[in-house]
């Protein structure tokens, strides 16, 4: 049953970055991803919010919190899971592995991205 509820907050937060994405495309154009720089700041945000509502009020069910975090932002963005892990290593004074994490997830993220791209051209499925 869990699953099913990470799996409809996550639809309903695909939905909503897809809103987002033509919103900012329409407003600001093709030149920067406004878009996602706005999903990620709003996801982040949404996250703080959720996090400090939960950790001072006890007794909100594990399925409301999945519902809203690992589906509905989930969905929006992981970039706020992210940003929550990162802030969780900051505040438990983990600096170093904070910083690892940081670097490490932008750095491996890029380099794997680039990776995908150059197999699939290596391929022959673009010149």
């Amino acid at each position: 049953m869990l699953y099913l509820i990470v799996f409809i907050g996550a639809g309903i937060g695909g939905a909503l970055r897809h809103g987002v994405n033509v919103g900012a495309t329409k407003l600001f154009g093709y030149g920067f991803p406004f878009g996602t720089f706005i999903v990620n700041v709003i996801g982040s945000f949404a996250m703080g919010l959720l996090a400090g509502f939960f950790a001072y009020r006890a007794g909100i069910p594990q399925h409301v919190r999945l519902f809203l975090t690992t589906g509905i932002l989930g969905g929006f963005t992981t970039f706020s899971t992210f940003s929550l892990d990162a802030a969780l290593l900051i505040e438990r004074h983990s600096f170093g592995a904070a910083a690892g994490y940081l670097v490490g997830s932008v750095a491996a993220g890029l380099a794997a991205l680039f990776f995908g791209l150059a197999v699939f051209r290596s391929a022959g499925h673009v010149p």
